[in-house]
């Protein structure tokens, strides 16, 4: 499975399009040899053969649901943690702002800075990832830093636990957005999909006779494949092309942005006139 898995969208539904066409071939092959074979010639059972056919197609039909709920579910998990991280974010933010100078300051810019980190980070080449995850690490170690320097600043405003807690929240958030982009579907939950489609797909090869029928086999191919294509999509996280919307994040951005440490002086210069 591992040249599937390599292919781009395209090409996956492509190449699982012709696998399930060379097995329907092979399965009509099948089936003109052994009438070539018999001695005598029967009638087929088509009863019996449309019922094997139902309880495939039914059961690939099961299977393809349950591939398609465990990516849908974990992209839908890797989505709901990027609006996890903002708020986390965003209150650090927030809280940062009622440390005394030098504090103040240096955690905002180290947020923004993060925030900006991370942004790239849900958009960047697979290839460069590696070099960008440093620069993550990096500011974590910065914002902790600084964190432990403004304890005290943090003791005299009475915000220590607040403090404390929501940047260990942001801290923690990292490691689960990094753990959600390397979970992926179990490698023999596919292999037994992709085995499957291959097996009906020859059995509808060796009952299908009619042209008619042939044709709507090859429409089922096609329709599986683009299936299959968009499972294995949402199961690509760093690389694929559906992948968890970054809007959550972009929003933060701008509001920090847009509101720095400055513009929450306001009251508090209008207090000490």
């Amino acid at each position: 499975m591992q040249w599937l898995a390599g292919l781009s969208l395209v090409g996956l539904a492509v190449a699982i399009f012709l696998s399930m066409l060379v097995a329907s071939l092979l399965g009509y092959g099948a089936r003109r040899l052994e009438r070539r074979l018999a001695v005598r010639q029967e009638e087929p059972e088509h009863s019996q053969e449309s019922y094997l056919v139902g309880g495939m197609i039914g059961l690939m039909a099961l299977l393809l649901a349950f591939s398609f709920s465990i990516a849908l579910s974990r992209f839908d998990e890797r989505r709901h943690l990027v609006v996890q991280e903002a708020n986390a974010i965003g209150t650090s933010y927030l809280r940062a702002q009622l440390l005394d100078e030098p504090h103040r300051a240096r955690l905002s810019a180290l947020l923004v800075a993060y925030t900006d980190n991370r942004i790239r980070l849900a958009n960047i080449p697979p290839d460069q990832l590696g070099a960008q995850l440093a620069v993550n690490d990096k500011l974590l170690t910065d914002i902790w830093s600084a964190v432990t320097a403004a304890r005290e600043s943090a003791l005299a405003n009475g915000i220590s636990v607040p403090l404390l807690n929501t940047f260990n929240e942001v801290i923690d958030l990292d490691t689960e957005r990094k753990i959600s982009r390397t979970v992926r579907m179990p490698s023999e939950v596919l292999e037994l999909l992709f085995g499957f489609l291959l097996l009906t797909a020859a059995v509808l090869g060796y009952v299908l006779e009619e042209r008619r029928g042939r044709i709507g086999a090859g429409v089922l191919f096609v329709l599986l494949s683009l299936y299959v294509g968009v499972i294995a999509d949402l199961n690509r996280p760093t690389s694929g092309n559906i992948r968890e919307a970054q809007d959550a994040m972009l929003m933060l951005q701008a509001s920090l942005k847009a509101q720095p440490p400055e513009a929450f002086d306001r009251f508090r210069t209008e207090a000490a006139r």
